[in-house]
């Protein structure tokens, strides 16, 4: 076995899943730019283009009996989760093959039976639930870890404060992982924090913190590991503060005025994907022709997922009212 030196033992298979994982995320993304601009993909869509490392390096440290609660930018944790591009682009296409029956669309992509639990739109929203989450399951027993995925916007919100506290005081088994991708919408982080260190900051509540290079997906996947590992044992939660950036803009809708294109192409000098690629490579545990083949296998995936999605079904006008209003009994 050859290892890439950073604290995870790294063979041949699973350097080649991490790197499917994030060629998945990057090219499903990409196809749902052309049809967001064919507009058979319409609303809100926020791309994760950038921080494949962050979801494809995280995910492998969870059961299928852990939890998951994401942000509105979360198709990359969706695929990593397992949930299939089928049903993400069914849901984008807004039909009833969609993993929310098409009602949630980007932003609301949702798995009970892989415990996925959003896509929450609104920021900071997903913090309270996983709190919640990781209540229930030390309620009831079970040998569960709730992972919460947020960006560094969150951490200006009541909500951060109030589920960091309560996940501390009653040491839930909920592992926090902020994207800090640098920039809330179009804020940058020093505009709105008087502190930028999130790590430090998510320590004054007792909770084991540390800040992890979010370009790096062999060290997102030791980080989450070892904080997994921390709060299913009875180390309660932890906080992993994950460096990362968006290559492109907040949304589809985002002039991006906020930033230069210099910094920019800085940070996509460390793309995630070509960085592992290289490195990968260099510990040979990557051979001529993984790449093409993961591409092409990848390829035919978001192909059929397209073709899925293209001829789903339409909700029926008579069923729009259907789990929203609820007939009184008299």
């Amino acid at each position: 076995m050859t290892a890439l030196d950073l604290g995870l033992d790294l063979d041949r298979e699973e350097a080649l899943h991490l790197l499917t994982q994030m060629v998945r995320i990057r090219r499903f993304e990409e196809r749902c730019v052309e049809l967001y601009s064919a507009e058979k993909i319409r609303g809100f869509l926020h791309l994760y283009i950038g921080e494949e490392a962050v979801a494809a390096g995280a995910m492998g440290a969870l059961r299928p009996t852990d939890a998951v609660v994401a942000t509105y930018r979360e198709h990359g944790h969706a695929l990593a989760r397992g949930v299939s591009a089928r049903s993400i682009m069914a849901e984008m296409f807004g039909v009833v093959e969609g993993c929310s029956r098409g009602r949630g669309g980007s932003m609301h992509l949702f798995d009970a039976e892989r415990r996925f639990y959003g896509g929450n739109a609104i920021v900071a929203g997903g913090l309270p639930l996983a709190v919640g989450l990781g209540l229930a399951d030390v309620m009831s027993g079970r040998d569960a870890v709730t992972a919460c995925f947020f960006g560094e916007g969150a951490v200006a919100e009541g909500e951060f404060h109030e589920a960091m506290n309560l996940a501390a005081l009653w040491s839930l088994p909920v592992v926090f992982c902020c994207e800090n991708n640098l920039y809330a919408m179009g804020t940058a982080l020093a505009r709105s924090e008087s502190q930028t260190d999130l790590a430090l900051k998510a320590a004054t509540y007792q909770v084991t913190s540390w800040a992890v290079d979010g370009m790096d997906v062999v060290a997102c996947a030791a980080a989450a590991r070892r904080a997994v590992d921390i709060a299913r044992s009875g180390g309660g939660p932890v906080f992993l503060e994950l460096r990362t950036y968006r290559f492109r803009a907040h949304s589809m809708y985002d002039p991006e005025l906020y930033r230069s294109k210099e910094e920019v192409e800085r940070w996509r000098e460390r793309d995630p994907i070509e960085m592992f690629v290289g490195r990968a490579e260099q510990a040979a545990l990557l051979e001529a022709g993984d790449r093409e083949r993961i591409e092409t296998d990848v390829a035919a995936e978001i192909d059929d997922a397209v073709a899925f999605a293209e001829a789903g079904t339409p909700e029926p006008v008579e069923d729009l009212t259907r789990d929203v209003y609820r007939r009184a009994v008299r």
